[in-house]
């Protein structure tokens, strides 16, 4: 689905962003109908050369935009860059504070321009002591606690993806689409955002920062966790395959008991609540291991979609290039690289009007559209100053 029908068709966003958090915004942005801009040096976006497990990321988080090259060592390209803010709705960034500035285009001087606009600051922190340093993913994910949490006491461990920076880059939508909504009266009073990465990873470990708040108790890591469920683990299946499973319930717990045979512990008047199974883990958790041995994973999960009871395949990403589900129509969208090769990705997570988002999306090629909207812009100069269209 793209075009006609989006929510934010009429929006103009301008975007100077690089690596993950802020072209996640603009990305968003774009597939929820914005046109965005994306204004790149002569240069290009360092993170269009990225090789290695960077290779992703530009033409993951920049689809749909249009690339407008500007030099800002040029006045008129200085200019071109105010022409196109004067007539946006919103302005992305993710540069360290004070560099903009050098540019004169910084938060303070923008909005004394153009007091309409939307100024998104994508930062690596919010406001206060540390608001002066870089941050990267990982280093929120220390500092946060959220890296202690996923790995274990004595190894520390990261998220397996850019998860704070993608979230960053929503947190960025979330707030940008609040200060579209206040203005749907007619006010044109814009919004000066900042928005935290490090605030944002900080959120994430909300829940275990509350669980010590209120009990005390410093969280245990997930590996070391105490378990909230009598079953809640990984198993070997045969022929070498691993799933998950996990029973939550009083009825998962008796259809589980009576369908793979563990009559002993769905009779057993010890192990009536699940208080008392969880106590009991350690004898409960090697007996199903043996019975889900026995088992192949196709087979199993067949039966345990039957009694609808939780559980997963432990996939690899490229194994979801082959799972029904994310093959299902729409759940895989293609898009073309700015090289022209097309490649697959998988759709917002949302459905609008019962149709998925973002098919048939393009990154741009570097430049490509800089003569065209310098065009535009001109074409809106004269009209503003004739008063007619030409």
């Amino acid at each position: 689905m793209t075009g006609s029908g989006l929510p934010l068709e009429g929006v103009r966003v301008v975007e100077m962003t690089h690596m993950v958090m802020g072209p996640t915004c603009g990305m968003i942005l774009a597939q929820l109908g914005a046109e965005v801009i994306k204004v790149e040096p002569p240069a290009g976006d360092k993170t269009r050369s990225l090789g290695g497990m960077g290779v992703s990321f530009f033409p993951l988080f920049n689809r749909g935009k249009r690339s407008v090259v500007l030099d800002f060592a040029k006045s008129e390209d200085r200019d071109t860059m105010h022409r196109l803010l004067a007539g946006a709705d919103v302005f992305l960034e993710n540069f360290r504070d004070g560099q903009l500035d050098k540019q004169g285009l910084g938060a303070d001087e923008l909005r004394a321009k153009y007091p309409h606009l939307i100024i998104a600051g994508h930062k690596g922190f919010l406001s206060g002591p540390y608001d002066h340093r870089p941050a990267l993913d990982e280093v929120v994910q220390m500092m946060s606690g959220l890296a202690a949490m996923t790995g274990t006491s004595d190894k520390p461990q990261r998220v397996g993806s850019s998860a704070n920076d993608i979230m960053g880059g929503m947190f960025g939508v979330i707030s940008i689409l609040a200060a579209l909504y206040q203005k749907r009266d007619g006010n044109q009073t814009g919004a000066d955002i900042r928005i935290g990465l490090f605030e944002n990873c900080l959120f994430l470990v909300a829940q275990h920062m509350v669980e010590y708040e209120m009990t005390g108790r410093k969280p245990r890591s997930m590996p070391e966790r105490e378990h909230a469920w009598p079953i809640y683990d990984i198993f070997d299946a045969a022929g070498g395959d691993r799933i998950f499973i996990g029973v939550v319930t009083e009825g998962h717990w008796q259809s589980f008991c009576r369908e793979f045979g563990l009559t002993e512990f769905a009779d057993d008047p010890t192990l009536r609540s699940t208080t008392d199974r969880i106590m009991a883990r350690d004898r409960i958790i090697p007996r199903v291991a043996e019975v889900i041995k026995s088992w192949n994973v196709a087979d199993l999960s067949a039966r345990l979609d039957a009694l609808n009871i939780c559980f997963s395949p432990i996939n690899r990403p490229e194994d979801l290039l082959r799972d029904p589900h994310v093959l299902r129509p729409g759940g895989l969208v293609h898009n073309v690289n700015a090289d022209g090769k097309p490649f697959r990705v998988p759709a917002l997570p949302l459905e609008w009007n019962g149709h998925n988002i973002g098919e048939g999306l393009k990154v741009p090629v570097l430049g490509a559209d800089t003569d065209a909207v310098r065009a535009e812009l001109a074409r809106q100069q004269k009209i503003s100053s004739t008063g007619t269209a030409a």
